[in-house]
C-alpha cells in the first residue's frame, strides 16, 4: 500500500488543516507502472492520494477513510471493479468513481455505469483527459455539496422554500399579480423550445393547452399560502421546438408569505399583505404519463397478439349486454380454439408457435365488422363478440368466413402447416344473459364441436350441458376409480417368432367401471392427460407393474420384462426415476426387469430433461423403447442420444400390409433404422399370417398383436407362460 500527498509549490508549504481540506482520492490499479504514472500526474495538483494495487486494500481504504473520489481499474488480481462499487454501494459510501480500463468489453462498462459511476475511461487515456475528468468530477462534486449546505440553511432559516433555480430539472417560474411571467429558469427554455426573453412579461396562457386553460386559471392565479395551496395538478403546456409534442406537466403552485421570499408587500392603509404574485415548480411528467399509458395498455391487452386480453373483453361483452338489452336486440359470443396446436408447439418450438397465434390473429381480425370485439383469451383461444346481430345464420356465416380464412396455409419461416379451429357459439339472451353464462356456454359448444371431429362451428344448446356434467362426472369417478381399486393391469405377451417363447409383455391398463364394464385405456387416459391425473394413475400403474413381477418371481418363473407406457408428464416433473428405484426396491425387482415405453414426441418437448431423465433410469438397468415409432415428429438425429434399447413399429403401418410377397418401404426403413443402430425392434397390432411372414423375412422377429394373444389379466398370463413353458419340451422332441 502507497500513500501519496501532492505537494505545494516549492516554498509554499501548506498547513494541515489546508492538507486535510483538499480533495483525496484513492487510486485502484493493479499494474504498478500504470499507478505510478496517474500518481505522478495528479501528483501535480493538491489532492491527497492514497493507491491500492488489490481490491482487499482498496477495501481497506475505504473502511477507514473518507474519500472524494476512487479512480478505479475493473481488472484487479483478488476481485473485480464492479465488487469494490458494490461495496461502495452497500455501505453508502460517499465517493464519486472514475473507472480507467483497458481489457474490459462493453457489458462491464455498461455494468460499471449502472452501478453509478461517474464516467468511464478507456485505457490508455490522455494526460488532459485523466485531469479534466478528475477536475470535472471533483467540481461537481464541489457544486453537490455546495448546493446541499444552502439548501440546509434553507430548511433551517424556514423562510425561503426550496427550489431550484436554472439547473433544476423542473421548471421554477413566478407570476406576478396579472399572471405574466416575472421568472423563468433555464429548464423551461430548454424543455419548451422559448427563449427567456419570449416568457417574460407574457401571460401564462400562451404556454398552456386550450383544453386546460380552465384548470390553468385556478392554478396560475393561486392566492392560498397553507394546505389548501394547489398541489400536484397536471397540465399540458405548449413547445414551441420543431415536431415537438405537448409534454405534461405536475404542476404545484405555493403563495410565499412575507417570511417567506417577499411575495407579499405591507398595505399600510388596509394594515394586511397585498399579494402581488405567485410562484410555482412544474416537473415535466411526459415520459411517467406515456408510461402509464403502456401500462394501462399492456394491462388490457395480450402482449403477444395486440388483442384485447381476457379483462377488457369481459367489459366490453358486459357493456354490449347492456345495449342489446336496452335495445331487444340479440348479440353471440364465439370461443375459438385451434385444433392441433399443441403439436406445432411441441414439434416446431414455442417461438413458431407465438408466430402462429400472431398470424392466427391477423386473419380472424381482418374478419371482423365494424363494432366486433376479438379478444385472446390465452393459449390458443380466442373469444369474440358479435354485438347488433341480426339473427343465428348471421352467426353461422361469420364463423363460416372465420373457417375459410383459417384453411390457407400459414408460412412460419419456410415451415409451412395448415391449421383448423373449433368454433363455438352462444346467443343473448337465450344462452345466458351474464358475461359469465355466455362465455362458459360458448366454451362447451366449442369442445362439443371438437368431440365431432373439430374444424367447424356449433350453437350451443342446454343438452351439451349434461355432456358437461358427464365429464365433470367421469373426472370425479376416475378419481375415485383410483382410491376404489377399480384400475387393473392387463398384459399383452410379446413373441419370439423363431422360438415361439413369449419373452417379454406390454402393461395395459384397464379401468372396471361400476357402471359401463371394462374399458379401454384409450377410453379414459386422454381425459386424464388433460386433467392432471396421469402422475397418480402412472404411480398407481408402476406400484402394480413390480407388485405382477414379484408375484411372478416368487413363483419361481424365468426372468420376464414387463413395459409399461410412460406419460411425458412424469418426465417433466423430474421425480420418476426416484420414483422407479423406490419401487424396485421395495418390491425387490430386478431393473432389468421393467422397460418404459415413451412416444416420439416425448423427445422433442424437452430434450435435454428427456434425455437426463433416461438416462438415469438407463444407468440403473431400467430399458427404454419408443412406442409407435414412425407416427411422431422428432428428428432421427435424437436416436443417437437418447439411450434406446427397442423400437416398436406402430401398428398403422403394420395394418397397410396386406401380402407378405409385397413392398412396404416404410417398415423396412424402420427395420433398416433398428438394424443400423443396433436395437431391438418389435411389431405392434399383427393381426394375419401375411403381416408376421412379411415382418419375419424382412428381419423383426419379435411381434405382439390379436394374431398372437390378446391383452390378458395376471392370472391369465401367468397361465400363458406356464402353457408355453410345458410346449417347450414337445417342440424340442419334434
Amino acid at each position: 500500500m502507497k500513500h501519496a500527498l501532492s505537494a505545494a509549490a516549492p516554498g509554499q508549504p501548506i498547513s494541515l488543516f489546508e492538507r486535510e481540506s483538499l480533495p483525496r482520492i484513492l487510486l485502484v490499479d493493479g499494474e504498478p507502472s500504470l499507478l505510478s504514472s496517474v500518481l505522478a500526474l495528479l501528483g501535480q495538483k493538491n489532492y491527497q492520494i492514497v493507491t491500492a494495487t488489490r481490491g482487499e486494500q482498496a477495501l481497506a481504504e475505504l473502511s477507514k477513510l473518507h474519500f472524494d473520489l476512487v479512480l478505479l481499474e475493473l481488472e484487479l488480481p483478488d476481485m473485480s471493479g464492479h465488487q469494490i462499487m458494490d461495496f461502495i454501494s452497500e455501505r453508502w459510501i460517499d465517493a464519486d468513481v472514475i473507472v480507467m480500463s483497458g481489457g474490459v468489453g462493453i457489458d462491464a462498462a455498461i455494468g460499471a455505469l449502472r452501478r453509478g459511476a461517474y464516467d468511464f475511461l478507456r485505457k490508455p487515456c490522455s494526460r488532459e483527459q485523466i485531469l479534466r475528468t478528475v477536475g470535472n468530477a471533483l467540481q461537481k462534486r464541489r457544486l453537490a455539496q455546495a448546493n446541499a449546505r444552502i439548501a440546509s440553511q434553507l430548511e433551517k432559516s424556514e423562510k425561503l422554500y426550496r427550489y431550484l433555480v436554472d439547473s433544476s430539472p423542473d421548471i421554477i417560474y413566478t407570476l406576478n399579480n396579472e399572471g405574466r411571467f416575472t421568472f423563468v429558469n433555464d429548464r423551461a427554455c430548454q424543455l419548451l423550445g422559448f427563449a427567456r426573453g419570449e416568457l417574460l412579461g407574457k401571460h401564462y396562457s400562451i404556454l398552456v393547452h386550450e383544453a386546460d386553460l380552465e384548470r390553468a386559471r385556478y392554478v396560475f392565479n393561486e392566492r392560498r399560502v397553507d394546505e389548501r395551496a394547489s398541489r400536484n395538478v397536471e397540465l399540458r403546456l405548449k413547445c414551441q421546438q420543431e415536431g415537438a409534442d405537448e409534454r405534461t406537466f405536475n404542476t404545484t403552485l405555493v403563495t410565499i408569505s412575507l417570511n417567506a421570499i417577499g411575495m407579499h408587500v405591507p398595505d399600510h392603509a388596509l394594515n394586511k399583505l397585498a399579494f402581488f404574485g405567485t410562484y410555482g415548480v412544474a416537473r415535466d411528467i411526459s415520459e411517467r404519463k406515456r408510461a402509464e399509458e403502456v401500462i394501462s395498455y399492456q394491462a388490457y391487452h395480450d402482449i403477444l397478439t395486440d388483442l384485447p386480453n381476457r379483462v377488457l373483453f369481459k367489459d366490453r361483452l358486459g357493456l354490449a349486454i347492456i345495449q342489446a338489452k336496452r335495445r331487444a336486440a340479440p348479440l353471440a359470443v364465439m370461443f375459438i380454439n385451434l385444433d392441433r396446436f399443441k403439436l406445432v408447439n411441441d414439434t416446431l418450438g414455442h417461438v413458431k408457435g407465438d408466430e402462429l397465434l400472431q398470424q392466427v390473429a391477423l386473419r380472424l381480425r381482418h374478419g371482423l365488422r365494424q363494432g366486433d370485439t376479438l379478444a385472446r383469451q390465452g393459449g390458443d383461444e380466442f373469444a369474440i363478440v358479435l354485438p347488433e346481430l341480426a339473427d343465428r345464420a348471421a352467426a353461422r356465416s361469420i364463423a363460416d368466413g372465420f373457417l375459410a380464412c383459417l384453411q390457407q396455409p400459414f408460412d412460419l419461416e419456410g415451415h409451412q402447416l395448415h391449421v383448423s379451429a373449433s368454433i363455438g357459439i352462444a346467443v343473448y339472451p337465450e344462452d345466458g344473459e351474464s358475461v359469465d353464462e355466455l362465455l362458459h356456454h360458448a366454451d362447451i359448444a366449442m369442445y362439443q364441436v371438437k368431440s365431432f371431429g373439430k374444424n367447424g362451428h356449433g350453437f350451443y344448446h342446454s343438452s351439451m350441458l349434461d355432456v358437461s356434467h358427464q365429464k365433470i362426472a367421469l373426472e370425479q369417478s376416475l378419481r375415485k376409480a383410483l382410491e376404489q381399486n377399480e384400475l387393473e393391469m392387463y398384459y399383452q405377451p410379446q413373441v419370439d417368432i423363431v422360438t415361439g417363447r413369449v419373452t417379454g409383455a406390454e402393461g395395459l391398463m384397464r379401468w372396471n367401471h361400476p357402471q359401463r364394464g371394462m374399458l379401454a385405456a384409450g377410453e379414459f387416459l386422454p381425459f386424464a392427460e388433460d386433467n392432471g391425473l396421469m402422475l397418480p394413475i402412472t404411480d398407481w400403474m408402476l406400484g402394480v407393474l413390480c407388485r405382477d413381477l414379484q408375484r411372478w418371481n416368487a413363483a419361481g418363473g424365468e426372468a420376464m420384462r414387463l413395459s409399461l407406457n410412460l406419460s411425458p408428464q412424469c418426465l417433466d416433473r423430474g421425480d420418476f426415476f426416484e420414483k422407479m428405484r423406490a419401487a424396485l426396491a421395495l418390491h425387490a425387482i430386478a431393473p432389468a426387469q421393467i422397460e418404459v415405453e415413451i412416444t416420439e414426441n416425448i423427445c422433442i418437448r424437452n430434450p435435454q430433461v428427456a434425455i437426463e431423465q433416461l438416462n438415469k433410469l438407463c444407468q440403473l438397468g431400467v430399458s427404454v423403447a419408443i412406442d409407435d415409432f414412425g407416427t411422431g415428429y422428432s428428428s432421427l438425429s435424437y436416436l443417437h442420444r437418447f439411450p434406446i434399447n427397442t423400437i416398436k413399429i406402430d401398428q398403422s403401418f403394420v395394418r397397410e400390409v396386406s401380402d407378405s410377397e409385397g413392398h412396404y418401404p416404410v417398415i423396412l426403413a424402420i427395420i433398416s433404422i433398428a438394424r443400423g443402430l443396433g436395437l431391438n425392434l418389435i411389431a405392434e397390432g399383427v393381426e394375419t399370417e401375411a403381416q408376421a411372414r412379411y415382418l419375419e423375412a424382412n428381419g423383426c422377429l419379435t411381434m405382439q398383436g390379436y394374431l398372437y394373444h390378446h391383452p390378458v389379466s395376471l392370472a391369465e398370463f401367468i397361465g400363458v407362460i406356464e402353457r408355453d413353458a410345458g410346449a417347450a419340451p414337445a417342440a424340442a422332441r419334434a
